[in-house]
């Protein structure tokens, strides 16, 4: 357990700093450790340093930079540099460039706009990145990979036109197939052939953009081309380093890939959290999204301790409105990411650029390098309190409740031609029953439709709009063993390939309703329901429903379907399944869900928390539970614990009401 520690580190970006390496490179190792710093992600964006032009290569810098950091016991994440490539590549490889939507190519520029079909371009980076595995393999350095920056793909070029030809025909194995999949009998649009199949040119009008089908499946293609660079990328890595992990940093809910499979073919998932915090009322909301999104990662990286790969010191510069952190935030944040279930805290940037889009980011150090600023002064607070916690290090959830989030029904609902077309509100759906859960006091993980339900006792399923392969029916059995399964409004539309259906919905026989009609409102409608005796109201979306074996636990109050059921129960083997067909607010799925959960005897973690307060827990591999308690008020709260815990942050021991400080983290271990 003493060994025990969180990795505390940095983006650092030594080549900024080459003509004063002298001056500042020593100078850095210093302030790193003087800042309870253990590592430094560095090479992230370094391909100009390392190839300065086409096969020549110079590594004499970084050898110098690995050196440091191995002298000054501090670990490097080291990046493979596809995130951002030098102009040279460009102007000698134009292959290297994307085309927009428009077939429009564009000109060097920014980052993250290479192809990933060029063939120059995967040479390019499977050659250096072997360079880079080769030479740093034995490097007392070495800790982990970190493959690109904020991976991100959508490209319209030739080469990309026919890798998704190839890929139609590798699903579909026939264009009648295909034709048949997507419904293109519909305005005559059968094709005769998969080369006749291009990318949509949303959002303009310029070919095909309205077809739900054809819009999923290239969405589904660029996902699953991300991922085959990926494997690219990774190749010579795991080849030459094979005991070294892998990640690649992820953006939260980013819709244009679908990062639970991502996340299954890395060692460990990381991601980039960044808060919008505003220094007032809206820091609960802000504190609850971001508690959604670290979930969400952990997730995708099957419930395993995940990275915050980055998090910001100060305050951001890209925002619209760059509001500064009160002190205590940064604190605040870093701690909420181990609550749910990071085993690091790493910020970006360390020691800020003079020049550059990101020179007035918040970092650890500002350009100049000193150390007297609140920044540098809250990084230290934080190694402090990492040092304290330091026994959580490698622990992990052990949630109850899964809550589904799956990218293919957010896709399909992206392009749906129904209720609130483009508008449909897929992820705050998803957020309002996570911190509904999260409110009544419950630890949440979230799953995709592929996720294996057993490990539960509860599975909430909001919007799954899109049923993938067999999620009915592994859905159904979970409840016929004895699961509590819930579902939303706007559930089990289509099937995987994003059509109706023709004989009788998968979910039905598990609900136990049949589903009418769908009634969106604009803020001139009203409605609502009464349950447990209080009223509920109801926004933007109805749904009629007849029961078909369910029973109604609550109905609909006005407009012409009043007394139609809103919230149904429906017993499946020694299970149940709950349905709301409406939109409510999060007040109102706290409740819902709380009294769902408690009836089918799934405690929380702890009863009774006060307005503004949350709770996580995880676990090490003797049971021995950690207890997060989360204040997101700006004031302090009282919380009834539910047995004995010691205090991870001062060593004292309670039975009882412990006083947490506003907006703070407070970590127990139980006794």
């Amino acid at each position: 357990m003493a060994d025990k520690h969180f990795l505390h580190g940095a983006d650092y970006n030594p080549e900024q700093w080459m003509k004063h390496k002298a001056a500042v490179w020593q100078e850095d190792m210093r302030r790193a450790k003087e800042a309870g710093i253990n590592e430094l992600s560095v090479g992230i964006f370094s391909w100009a340093f390392l190839e300065p032009e086409d096969g020549v290569y110079d590594f004499t810098w970084l050898d110098e930079v690995m050196d440091l950091l191995a002298a000054n016991g501090m670990k490097a994440i080291l990046a493979t540099p596809s995130g951002s490539r030098p102009p040279w590549m460009a102007e000698k490889y134009p292959s290297v460039l994307r085309m927009d939507n428009e077939r429009k190519p564009y000109v060097y520029g920014a980052r993250h706009n290479a192809c990933y079909s060029s063939p120059d371009f995967r040479r390019k980076v499977t050659e250096i990145n072997t360079r880079l595995a080769q030479r740093y393999a034995n490097h007392p350095a070495l800790y982990m990979w970190h493959v690109s920056n904020e991976y991100n793909y959508e490209c319209h070029c030739p080469r990309c036109q026919k890798a998704f030809q190839a890929w139609l025909k590798e699903r579909y194995g026939t264009i009648d197939e295909l034709n048949d999949s997507w419904w293109n009998t519909f305005w005559s649009h059968r094709f005769s052939s998969f080369a006749q199949v291009e990318s949509p040119t949303t959002p303009s009008f310029l070919g095909e953009w309205e077809s739900p089908n054809h819009n999923l499946a290239w969405r589904r293609f660029c996902s699953d081309h991300l991922a085959d660079f990926f494997q690219l990328e990774c190749e010579p890595l795991r080849k030459y380093t094979p005991n070294i992990p892998v990640t690649a940093n992820l953006m939260h809910t980013f819709p244009g890939i679908d990062y639970f499979e991502l996340g299954r073919r890395m060692d460990v998932v990381s991601w980039d959290n960044y808060p919008r915090w505003k220094n007032d009322e809206r820091d609960r909301d802000i504190s609850e999204w971001t508690g959604f999104r670290h979930d969400l990662m952990r997730g995708t990286g099957g419930q395993k301790p995940f990275l915050m790969m980055e998090s910001c010191p100060g305050a951001v510069n890209w925002d619209d409105v760059n509001t500064l952190p009160p002190p205590g935030t940064v604190l605040y944040q870093s701690l909420q990411a181990i609550a749910h279930g990071s085993d690091s805290v790493q910020y970006f940037q360390f020691r800020a650029g003079r020049g550059g889009s990101e020179q007035f980011h918040g970092s650890v150090l500002p350009p100049d390098g000193s150390t007297d600023n609140r920044a540098f002064r809250e990084v230290c607070e934080v190694s402090d309190a990492l040092c304290r916690i330091a026994p959580v290090c490698g622990s992990r959830t052990r949630n109850r409740v899964a809550l589904v989030y799956d990218w293919h029904a957010r896709w399909a609902l992206d392009y749906a031609w129904t209720a609130h077309r483009f508008h449909q509100k897929y992820e705050e759906t998803v957020q309002s029953h996570h911190a509904a859960l999260c409110r009544a006091g419950y630890g949440v993980d979230l799953i995709d439709q592929k996720s294996d339900l057993t490990p539960y006792r509860a599975v909430i399923a909001p919007m799954v709009f899109l049923l993938r392969e067999g999620f009915a029916e592994k859905l159904t059995a979970f409840a016929e063993a004895g699961g509590l399964v819930y579902l939303s409004y706007m559930s089990g539309y289509v099937d995987e390939e994003d059509l109706r259906f023709i004989t009788q919905p998968p979910l039905e026989a598990l609900t136990g309703v049949r589903t009418d009609e769908l009634d969106a409102w604009d803020k001139g409608h009203e409605n609502h329901f009464c349950w447990q005796g209080r009223e509920w109201p109801i926004h933007q979306v109805a749904q009629l429903c007849s029961l078909r074996g369910a029973e109604a636990l609550a109905v609909y109050e006005r407009q012409f379907y009043k007394g139609m059921p809103v919230l149904t129960r429906n017993r499946v083997g020694d299970g149940v399944c709950y349905t709301l067909q409406a939109r409510v607010d999060t007040d109102c799925l706290t409740h819902v869900l709380g009294g769902l959960l408690r009836e089918g005897g799934i405690p929380p973690l702890v009863e009774h928390l006060p307005e503004g307060v949350t709770a996580t827990a995880r676990y090490d591999e003797d049971g021995q539970q950690y207890l997060f308690l989360l204040n997101t008020n700006r004031e302090a709260a009282q919380v009834a614990l539910p047995k004995g815990y010691r205090s991870l942050m001062d060593g004292r021991e309670t039975n009882g009401p412990v006083m947490l400080d506003a907006f703070s983290v407070t970590v127990f271990a139980a006794l």
